[in-house]
């Protein structure tokens, strides 16, 4: 299974448009190593020709421009796109679905509850939900599906949060965030994905043991960066994102796992994207990789 990072900054991208943190004015000036990144998405394909794509980040026509993979091969009009995963509904992660509404009808797959924030209560991303723009088919709890082209997935539920232009959402939110897991059928290699997840519980660790890849949040160094870094004073767990640092961060929670292991959809705010900070030193030591657009392999 090929996986091509598409984007793999959180929202706003990196450097941000309106920021002027650390590491937003290093990049710019040249004072830190660091490299520019695109809002989070990832392709991946089974056999190189038909892919699908996990999120559709703000930035998705630039990312399908630096990547002819996805573009049409032959005829007037066509696409390798065939299916797009929602792991949720923030808008960093579903605004791109509005870039592939003149393709042929692609497949849509989310959980009910972000059919309904996004496609059935918005009158600008209920303009896609026909057959003619997206088929759409919600996804259940660890219930295995198959794309096609030799990919299958199981959508695993994760503590998540409900976006912020929910004004009443429903008592229970299980399917407000998903990881997803990918699985080669050819093979039985397999990559998880979860972009946005505010705690780790033991039976995801049990779902990550069981991949090969894991390409996981990487948004916040610690709980209290916004305020470290004078942007904010929101949480990273606020923010619906366990932070990486601490003993109940990912670094340490997710230690055990002999797998490859990504952090992708870092924050502008972190110190890992300076490659020379001792942060991301500590992530490299740990045996993590960090994430970069355009970023190619295999599992």
């Amino acid at each position: 299974m090929r996986i091509h990072i598409l984007g793999s900054a959180a929202g706003g991208g990196f450097p941000q448009w309106n920021c002027n943190c650390l590491n937003c004015a290093g990049l710019r000036t040249g004072a830190i190593r660091a490299k520019a990144r695109t809002q989070c998405s990832v392709a991946v394909s089974a056999n190189g020709s038909r892919w699908s794509l996990l999120n559709a980040s703000p930035d998705l026509r630039s990312q399908m421009l630096s990547f002819p993979d996805l573009l049409p091969k032959g005829g007037v009009r066509g696409s390798a796109i065939d299916a797009v995963l929602l792991s949720d509904a923030e808008l960093d992660h579903i605004t791109g679905l509005l870039s592939l509404r003149e393709a042929q009808a692609l497949r849509l797959y989310c959980t009910s509850l972000v059919f309904d924030w996004v496609l059935a209560s918005n009158a600008v991303f209920g303009a896609l939900n026909s057959r003619e723009k997206f088929r759409v088919t919600t996804v259940e709890d660890r219930k295995a599906e198959t794309i096609g082209s030799g990919l299958g997935f199981e959508a695993h539920f994760v503590f998540g949060k409900v976006p912020t232009y929910v004004k009443t959402p429903p008592a229970n939110c299980d399917g407000a965030a998903i990881a997803f897991k990918l699985i080669d059928r050819g093979t039985g290699s397999s990559l998880l994905y979860v972009p946005a997840i505010k705690q780790i519980d033991e039976r995801f660790i049990a779902a990550v043991a069981a991949c090969d890849c894991l390409l996981f949040d990487g948004s916040f160094w610690s709980d209290n960066e916004m305020e470290i870094r004078g942007v904010g004073t929101r949480t990273a767990s606020a923010m619906g994102h366990i932070p990486i640092s601490g003993p109940g961060g990912s670094l340490a929670r997710l230690s055990d796992l002999r797998i490859r292991k990504i952090y992708t959809h870092i924050n502008n705010t972190n110190p890992i994207l300076d490659e020379n900070s001792p942060e991301r030193r500590a992530v490299e030591t740990a045996g993590w990789e960090v994430a970069e657009d355009g970023m190619d392999f295999s599992v």
